[in-house]
Formats: C-alpha cells, structure tokens, sequence
C-alpha cells in the first residue's frame, strides 16, 4: 500500500489518494480483512507526500457576474441563444454541470415570478429525493439594462427559438444551426464557458463547468446574502463547503488595508 501510493504521488491529486485508500479499506473490511490502510507505514507514507507535494486543492475560478455579462452580451443565432440560456440559467440557478445537463423540459415550472426547476438527482442525492429551485425574473425597475440578462427570458428564447416542448432541455446545435436530439454533456458545458470566455476576451485558463456555480456563491457573498440563502439555491448542506467562496469575496472587502490608507 505505502509504495502504491508512493508510486502515485505525482500523478493523483491528495484528495484522490486519500479517496482510493478509503475504497480499498471499505473493500478489505467487508471481506473481513484487516485494513492495510491502517497501517502505521502507509500513514507515514502519506504524511510524508503531503508534506512534499502539498494539500493545496485545485479550485476553479468563480465566474464574474460581470464577465458572463460580457460573454453573452453579442451572442447570435441558434447556438448563442441556447449558450446564452445555459450560461445566464446556469449562473442563477447555481446548479453543477452534471444537474444542469439533465434537466428536462417536463422538470420546469414556468410562472410569473419565474420559473422552478426539479433537480430529480445530484451528486449529493442518492436517493434521487428531488430539490427545488427557484429562479426570479429580472424586473426593470427603471433599468431596463437589467432585464436583457434575465435568466428566464433567455431560457424562454431558446426554447421558442429551438421548438422544444419535451425532453432534454439543453441539447447540441449543429454547425448548421440545426437543434439535434442530443443532450450536451458536463464536459460540453466546461467547452462552452472555455470559449465564450475566450471570444469575449477573458481568460478562460482557469475557468472550468463548476465556475457558473462558484461565481454565483461568490457573487452572492459580496452582495451580502445570507449563507441560508446561498445554500437554498446551492443545495449544500451546511456552510463548510461555501466558505472557500466566501473567503475569497471578502479578500478585499474586509481587508485590513482600508482602514489605513485614509
């Protein structure tokens, strides 16, 4: 155990060693065997490699509000409308890749406030209990600026624009600007942010399917919304995982350096 780790140190992140050693320990108790991962010397091994590779995570970066307003700000013709509505509904809903995907037309619920979008199954819902969330339309309010990037128009658009009425909601387009059957992908939602960041002149090397979510908990927290509310539209369970976000939004806003220079 301790060489096989060894020998993966370089090439697996932290946090997938310590998963495998996990799984391989589950696997070794229910046969009834002793756990290897238990031993002192693979303990020492992994220390040792934290110590030397480092326990930094790989986090992706938020996306801002202010740069998907630039992505989609010149999009046109059939793939920059379902663009436009993957990465505006994406943002607000705050849902991960994978959910966002698999949405069906039959899992919304449009309304005058907006519309509510069952979330059947995620990552953290097994035992596929569903979780609602809701995303508002965006009034004017004297700014009519504000409603050419409401989520739930855009999201309308496209679907009036492709003629769905059933099934996926967010499918490909062909180069002809023909809507296919086929759902996207997670993989296919990280390709469209990568290249709407590029086009719009941002850098999109760190930015990955999980920036949507992460932009809108940062975005969230600088606004000054309470943590309840960021994890009713996140689904997390508790405020652990939010604070990375958070931390990095208050940076510059709690940073001791405004208080000096007068």
């Amino acid at each position: 155990m301790a060489r096989y780790i060894a020998d993966h140190a370089r090439k697996l992140s932290n946090s997938t060693l310590s998963r495998r050693l996990v799984a391989i320990g589950h696997a070794h108790t229910a046969q009834g065997h002793a756990n290897p991962t238990d031993a002192l010397l693979v303990r020492a091994t992994l220390k040792g490699i934290r110590r030397t590779v480092g326990t930094a995570v790989k986090q992706a970066a938020a996306l801002k509000y202010e740069d998907l307003v630039k992505m989609v700000r010149k999009l046109k013709g059939m793939r920059g409308k379902r663009d436009a509505a993957l990465l505006l509904f994406g943002f607000a809903s705050a849902m991960r890749r994978s959910e966002l995907v698999a949405l069906n037309v039959e899992d919304l619920q449009f309304c005058e406030q907006g519309v509510i979008a069952n979330i059947r199954r995620s990552k953290t819902d097994q035992d596929q209990r569903g979780r609602l969330v809701a995303i508002p339309r965006i009034r004017a309010e004297g700014n009519r600026q504000r409603t050419r990037y409401c989520p739930v128009q855009h999201l309308e658009n496209w679907l009036k624009a492709a003629g769905i009425t059933s099934g996926a909601l967010f499918r490909s387009v062909s180069r002809f600007d023909h809507v296919m059957l086929s759902r996207l992908s997670g993989q296919s939602v990280s390709l469209i942010i990568k290249q709407r960041a590029t086009e719009a002149g941002i850098d999109a090397s760190r930015l990955s399917g999980h920036s949507l979510r992460a932009g809108f908990v940062t975005a969230a927290a600088q606004s000054g919304a309470a943590t309840t509310r960021i994890r009713a539209q996140t689904g997390h369970t508790s405020d652990l995982m939010l604070q990375r976000y958070i931390r990095d939004a208050e940076l510059f806003s709690n940073n001791a350096n405004v208080d000096l220079w007068i």
